[in-house]
């Protein structure tokens, strides 16, 4: 099962970091790049516990549709997103928040595992897990230049 740890230094306060990274309409901006579009559940403003969002993006010349839900929500330390439905066998993003001396700290600890038996698992070593990675790292390059502009 991939997965991968990101770290992210932003110098803004805890609690705009964390609303940042639950907002709807940020992750939205950040996708633009694959026509992403929030069709059900949370479509925007901030997202919470127990809640759902169903995204329709273009992967791959491929749309896709991916329903997750926030299983984990603790302010502004922690919170976590589970795929309930979508082209993955199993994905969970869970995102830490850290205050720091002078700025926070994100951590996103992301695992996915892919359909396909031996497919998905080629597929995960030649590109699929590159490419969640690069998504994520630009999602956080985003996060931090809007949070620190709030401040």
């Amino acid at each position: 099962m991939p997965k991968f740890t990101l770290t992210t230094h932003i110098k803004a306060p805890i609690e705009i970091c964390f609303d940042v990274a639950r907002s709807i309409d940020l992750h939205l901006d950040t996708m633009k790049h694959t026509g992403e579009t929030a069709i059900a559940g949370v479509t925007s403003g901030l997202i919470g516990l127990n809640e759902t969002v169903t995204w329709k993006a273009r992967h791959f010349g491929i749309v896709m549709t991916l329903t997750s839900k926030i299983t984990e929500c603790s302010s502004p330390e922690i919170f976590a997103d589970e795929m309930v439905a979508g082209p993955f066998k199993m994905m969970k993003h869970r995102h830490v928040f850290e205050q720091k001396d002078g700025y926070t700290l994100m951590t996103d600890e992301f695992m996915y595992e892919s359909p396909l038996g031996i497919l998905g698992k080629a597929a995960d070593a030649l590109f699929l897990r590159k490419y969640m990675q690069n998504l994520i790292e630009h999602r956080n390059r985003v996060i931090k230049q809007k949070a620190e502009s709030i401040t």
